[in-house]
């Protein structure tokens, strides 16, 4: 997994197990209770670096048959979250200035689940940008919807 090569001054660096539990912790405590219903999983992180696994469960696809584009964002905006606190080492306050999704191909409503990479492209001080990509398709991975952010540091 790449990492990100803009640290803030003074980030404490934390290991891969002291940083999985801060992202978990962040996913239980932090980000809101909705959300957590879409079952998120921390796969693997590094710093500025994240993937989750995003369960393919009934309640988000929609009437077409396939995961529905409010579920691929909310999706896209926490794992972004997720990837700034392993950036910062840290959880901080912040908020979504900019999501700019493109739905590249449907995520089927068998799936299973869909992969969601996320990784902070530069982070200053009161500003993070980053990218987002959700694939599915098991070993030949199927590129579903790329996403671009920009976060305020609160």
């Amino acid at each position: 997994m790449a990492t990100s090569d803009t640290a803030a001054p003074g980030t404490p660096a934390l290991d891969p197990p002291a940083l999985k539990a801060l992202l978990e912790r962040t996913l239980s405590t932090v980000i809101a209770d909705w959300v957590r219903e879409l079952e998120l999983r921390v796969i693997d992180a590094a710093r500025g670096d994240v993937l989750l696994a995003l369960p393919v469960t009934p309640r988000h696809v929609h009437g077409g048959g396939v995961i529905s584009g409010q579920t691929l964002m909310a999706a896209a905006d926490t794992a972004m979250v997720l990837a700034v606190t392993s950036q910062l080492g840290e959880f901080r306050p912040m908020t979504t200035v900019q999501l700019q999704t493109s739905f590249l191909r449907p995520v089927p409503g068998d799936a299973g689940e869909a992969l969601v990479h996320a990784r902070v492209l530069r982070a200053g001080k009161s500003l993070a940008f980053g990218d987002i990509q959700i694939t599915h398709g098991g070993d030949r991975r199927v590129l579903a919807a790329h996403a671009t952010t920009t976060y305020a540091l609160l």
